[in-house]
């Protein structure tokens, strides 16, 4: 198994009422959202982002993590399971032009409302079945993806990733450490179905043979 490390630490924090949230969601709320359609991107903020858009203050501070963790350069390929509309990748591209970057998501909304620049490189795809031969991506990320599967699904996307990967990988996924945060995190929650203590998290990971990097969302 690879290590716990925080390669969104840069990530812009937003704060966060959580408990009010969690009094106004809904199941069905929840269920308009794990369509993953035009509702959960840019409709009502109750179903999702309320307007999922393109700042550079995102994932630009995010990046040279990236980049100095996993050695990239031009001569890297990186596959990123569940992009959305590929804001991440447009943001390594500018820095990496040359490198071969592919992005997958289930949403064929985003797919078709992603950023044009990074259009070519991205498809609609299942986390459960990649598109991809065996060890085709020096990298593979997923963030905040492979919990909004059932847990048996969650085992079989990770095992994907470690298939279609060269050995090096990073996903992130909702967790908890204590009561609180199991509280927030149940409360904030839309879309995850596998949502566990960290510890949980990673005798999973060791039990399925998932032996990329790793690290949690707790809001």
């Amino acid at each position: 198994m690879g290590i716990e490390i925080d390669l969104l630490k840069n990530y812009p924090k937003t704060k966060r009422d959580v408990s009010e949230r969690g009094l106004q969601k809904t199941d069905e709320d929840r269920n308009i959202a794990r369509k993953f359609g035009k509702e959960f991107f840019d409709g009502s903020r109750k179903h999702g982002y309320g307007g999922f858009n393109y700042n550079p203050k995102y994932w630009q501070p995010v990046i040279p993590d990236f980049i100095n963790h996993f050695k990239l350069t031009n001569n890297c390929s990186l596959l990123d399971v569940g992009c959305a509309k590929g804001f991440m990748l447009y943001d390594i591209s500018l820095i990496i032009p040359e490198i071969k970057l592919c992005g997958i998501d289930i949403s064929s909304y985003a797919i078709k409302n992603c950023l044009e620049e990074i259009r070519p490189s991205l498809q609609v795809a299942d986390a459960k079945s990649l598109p991809f031969d065996d060890n085709s991506f020096d990298v593979v990320i997923s963030i905040n993806t492979v919990h909004n599967l059932e847990l048996n699904d969650c085992a079989i996307a990770l095992k994907e990733i470690e298939r279609v990967s060269n050995g090096k990988s990073f996903i992130t996924v909702d967790a908890y450490r204590n009561n609180e945060e199991k509280e927030a995190m149940f409360s904030w929650n839309l879309t995850g179905k596998t949502i566990m203590h960290v510890d949980e998290w990673k005798t999973f990971f060791k039990d399925i043979g998932y032996s990329g990097d790793y690290y949690w969302f707790i809001p």
